[in-house]
């Protein structure tokens, strides 16, 4: 699909999309618990639909209610089929190999598109460890995969994920892993652990956070600290998790709203674990007009300014922030790049390439991007619109679209679809926000004319 975005003012309110980092685990969580959830404020993203498929797979029965909440029933992990398939889903494929691992049927579990080329040696090297029998695709999808898992203590490198840790440790939970621990070196992404622990204690778990070195599983007891009065207690008939607002799909309408704005935002919580509420220290720094209301945020422009980030712990930031840096006077300096090689697409070259296309000189020095904003000392702003591709990735596409916000000229998206990924009503959002916003199936006759 191509999506033209033209140069737009935005303004208004707007609900900030559902968290597919917390909609997932809470899938999870509710896979692995006897009994009944309720999972209020689910989303529909792809990655979402992409869990809901895996636990129904795995022996979980769901039904959409009236309210659009979720009942998700389950017994525990007791797969259906032989095959299960995580979508292009990252978080999927490394937090639910292991939960199929519970099991002693095999299962073969697969993926699409850019998922299929991303590293899975990982499973060979730690599963043996756990009495996993595991085959990969020399390092990669498929994965036939046959437990049960056998907790037992482990040492992995976090360098290249969390997802992997994540599944490991409501993998140990759900086996009743007793005076075990995992040892962790190089973690990168912290907040997603606290994110992974706080759904684990909400669903009964209790795991020892060893400075995020080491997670030791105790004794029974101290495993399942709950209190008796706890509607989200083990043995309840009924539990319920409400899941939060996005903040790496409301980063985007965050930075939209510091380019084209003033915008008011709501349910993104403040006290959130989600690693990508940095984005708002990031703002901060720029210099954008910011303030906080009771259940709200709003955001407008300012002369915005060039910035140093660390987005090593929430690498999905780097594509609204190379948005928001464009339009910054001076240098912004983001590090991290490291961790955008094995993402949707090589993230720190599609955006080198992308944003230069709209004008925008970005450099690369090992870990770190630099990136040359567009706005003059005079305050006007020099970005162009140009013919952008998403490269497939939902984040290049909606990075692309809210630069477009103030660019000179239309900023044309191609496989602008790629935001079904994460956030599906991105576009219809915008358009909501006073966005000119025009959808293609197919290329025009005048977009053939500019290739």
């Amino acid at each position: 699909m191509l999506v033209t975005i033209k140069p737009s003012g935005i303004h208004g309110s707007i609900l900030a999309p559902t968290s597919k980092s917390s909609m997932q685990r809470a899938c999870a969580a509710a896979l692995l618990c006897h009994g009944t959830t309720l999972i209020h404020h689910p989303g529909y993203s792809n990655d979402d639909k992409a869990a809901l498929r895996v636990i129904e797979g795995l022996g979980a029965m769901v039904k959409e209610l009236p309210d659009g909440s979720l009942q998700i029933s389950s017994q525990g992990v007791m797969p259906v089929g032989g095959v299960l398939n995580c979508g292009e889903s990252g978080l999927g494929i490394r937090m639910f190999a292991p939960l199929m691992a519970l099991s002693d049927k095999p299962v073969m579990v697969n993926g699409e598109g850019s998922l299929l080329s991303r590293p899975m040696d990982f499973f060979d090297e730690i599963f043996p460890q756990l009495g996993i029998k595991c085959v990969s695709n020399q390092g990669k999808l498929p994965l036939q995969i046959q437990g049960p898992l056998q907790p037992r203590n482990i040492e992995i490198d976090g360098s290249l994920s969390s997802q992997f840790l994540t599944g490991l440790l409501m993998a140990y939970a759900a086996a009743g892993a007793t005076g075990v621990s995992i040892k962790v070196k190089n973690l990168k992404s912290k907040p997603y652990i606290d994110l992974t622990l706080q759904i684990m204690g909400h669903f009964g778990w209790w795991v020892d956070n060893r400075n995020y070195e080491e997670f030791y599983f105790g004794t029974r007891r101290e495993n399942t600290r709950i209190d008796a009065n706890d509607e989200t207690r083990m043995d309840a008939n009924v539990r319920e998790y409400t899941v939060e607002g996005d903040w790496s799909g409301g980063a985007f309408l965050l930075v939209a709203g510091a380019i084209a704005g003033p915008l008011t935002i709501k349910g993104l919580d403040l006290q959130s674990t989600q690693a990508d509420k940095a984005i708002i220290e990031a703002l901060r720094d720029s210099g954008a007009s910011l303030s906080f209301q009771e259940g709200r945020i709003v955001i407008g422009p300012a002369a915005l300014k060039g910035f140093r980030f660390d987005a090593t712990d929430c690498p999905d930031l780097f594509p609204p922030l190379v948005a928001l840096a464009a339009y910054c006077e001076g240098t912004t300096t983001i590090k991290g790049v490291d961790r955008l090689a094995h993402k949707e697409s090589n993230r720190s070259l599609a955006l080198q390439e992308e944003f230069g296309k709209m004008g925008v000189e970005i450099e690369l020095q090992g870990d770190l991007m630099l990136v040359k904003g567009k706005r003059n000392a005079g305050g006007s702003v020099n970005l162009k619109g140009a013919l952008t591709h998403s490269h497939h990735d939902h984040r290049i596409a909606m990075a692309s679209a809210i630069a477009g916000l103030g660019a000179e000229g239309d900023t044309l998206i191609e496989e602008a679809q790629a935001v079904n990924k994460s956030y599906p009503d991105f576009y219809q959002h915008l358009e909501q926000l006073g966005a000119t916003v025009i959808k293609e199936e197919e290329l025009t006759e005048e977009v053939t004319k500019k290739k």
